[in-house]
């Protein structure tokens, strides 16, 4: 007899509905996978011959041919042992037919017949009601995470036998509700603070407005000033996600496989930190067939690079395009898979080899021609894209010594939600966040100058050797500054403030 399963394969963070063909028929004994099948997959052929039986189910003692189509589409995992086992039972007639037609299965299953959670499941779930499916059936370990999506009746069950006894009879069964505000307000736990900080203003400001207008930064000064303390307390003055955005963050992170013990919702910003020996495939991605990378994972948070000059130069590169597009889009010969990346880059560095050039306490002891080479690791391109750039000076005996006197990070997110809310009312009717993501004809339209503010950012963009992309970027951060302040229009100290932090484009 022939019997057809719905499930699904996962192409970059999408999903594909994929139809799992059952044939049971005479012959010696044997099971059959055809549709490409990766190893997992190819695997699962003993797995659920060993699971059907410890499950109380009758193997049959014939030719089994399982199609997975569409048959050109590469399917991985373990994620289908749950849909052929459920195919099998259905070919020999063990289970019900009634609900197959308008119901997905996935999940692993272990020789004992229990089900074990697999990747990707929300956004499987999010595909499979966009198709119309009425019934999603998975390990229940997964339940938190698909039950969030809206129209889609979620089961989740322990074990092999489980799944047949609800095949048979789904009277008794009520499918999981899950409540996804609720959820993204559990999910939020608390980031370090800002008010631990001691001293370090102008490196605060540059945070706020960071957080405010969704802008990059860049923190240089010596060992020990605190530079990666300040990067750490960004994501807790950033406002909390909205329910679509905790959405999309939670996708990317289940086809990652980083959910399976976090419970349904990312609830708070995300922030990568990946190590300075990073390459570039695991910075952006890819693979014979692509995965997230850690920009893709820090998509609508924060991706922080400690010591940024100890990164590759070839590396860093790979940044340049996902910072303008918000997106990375990876090429391989049978699939191209394009990836979010809509992140706030945050990094910090040495200002030289040694660490202390221009230091007040501790000499420099490197030549100009090494400072020249070690900032040479930075590509003029890939400075230009990050829109405040900061210096963050040793703190004073006096400022080590008292307690921290600055403001906490609970005040600070109220300006800056404040500000984002100004900003939103401006970009009614279209696709902006922030103001980090404004246009050239957004800056027309919202950015206007006087004839004084005009001739400050000349002289600026004439001094400094900006480029456009540079003054552009000096006009977001000053449209952030003046949010911050209320005004509706930009005034001459909000282009002065916003310049000042364009003054280490090329530190030698």
């Amino acid at each position: 007899m022939l019997s057809r399963v719905w499930s699904a394969s996962l192409i970059g963070i999408d999903a594909v509905k994929v139809g799992v063909e059952v044939d049971v028929a005479g012959g010696l004994p044997a099971i059959v996978v055809v549709g490409l099948p990766d190893a997992a997959v190819q695997e699962s052929k003993e797995r659920v011959r060993t699971a059907l039986k410890n499950a109380g189910f009758t193997f049959p003692m014939r030719r089994i041919v399982i199609n997975l189509s569409p048959a050109d589409l590469r399917k991985e995992g373990p994620s289908f042992d749950l849909p052929i086992s459920i195919g099998i039972l259905a070919a020999t007639q063990q289970i019900k037919l009634d609900l197959l037609e308008d119901s997905l299965f996935l999940g692993e299953v272990l020789l004992d017949g229990s089900l074990r959670p697999v990747a990707g499941v929300l956004a499987i779930a999010a595909a499979a009601q966009q198709l119309g499916i009425k019934n999603l059936i998975i390990p229940a370990d997964n339940v938190r995470e698909a039950a969030v999506v809206q129209n889609l009746n979620v089961y989740g069950f322990k074990h092999l036998s489980e799944v047949g006894a609800f095949l048979n009879d789904p009277n008794g069964y009520i499918p999981a509700c899950i409540d996804g505000e609720l959820e993204l307000t559990q999910g939020q736990i608390s980031a370090p603070d800002l008010g631990d900080v001691k001293g370090q203003a102008h490196a605060r400001r540059a945070l706020e407005i960071a957080a405010a207008g969704g802008h990059n930064l860049i923190f240089v000064g010596p060992p020990g000033s605190g530079k990666t303390m300040l990067a750490r307390r960004l994501p807790g003055i950033m406002p909390p996600l909205q329910f679509q955005e905790a959405l999309e963050v939670t996708q990317i992170h289940s086809v990652a496989g980083l959910l399976k013990d976090k419970g349904a919702l990312i609830g708070v910003r995300p922030f990568r930190s990946p190590h300075h020996s990073a390459s570039g495939t695991a910075l952006v991605g890819g693979g014979s067939f692509p995965r997230p990378g850690e920009i893709s994972l820090a998509h609508r948070g924060i991706l922080f690079l400690d010591e940024l000059t100890e990164f590759r130069r070839d590396v860093l590169e790979f940044l340049r395009q996902p910072l303008e597009d918000g997106n990375v889009t990876i090429s391989r010969t049978r699939q191209s898979v394009s990836f979010p990346a809509q992140f706030t880059l945050v990094a910090s560095t040495n200002p030289c080899p040694c660490g202390f050039y221009a230091d007040t306490v501790q000499a420099c002891t490197c030549s100009p021609r090494a400072r020249e080479q070690y900032w040479a690791r930075l590509s003029g391109p890939l400075m230009d894209r990050i829109d405040l750039q900061v210096g963050v000076n040793r703190l004073k005996p006096e400022e080590i010594t008292q307690q921290p006197t600055g403001e906490d990070s609970a005040t600070v997110r109220a300006r800056v939600q404040q500000a984002r809310d100004r900003a939103s009312v401006r970009f009614k009717g279209t696709s902006l966040r922030c103001n980090a993501e404004m246009q050239s004809a957004h800056l027309r339209q919202w950015c206007s100058l006087d004839e004084t503010t005009r001739s400050l950012l000349e002289n600026a963009i004439r001094r400094l050797g900006l480029s456009v992309r540079a003054s552009d970027r000096i006009l977001k951060v000053a449209r952030t500054i003046s949010d911050l302040a209320g005004d509706e229009q930009l005034q001459t100290q909000h282009v002065a403030e916003a310049i000042q932090y364009r003054t280490i484009d090329r530190m030698q």
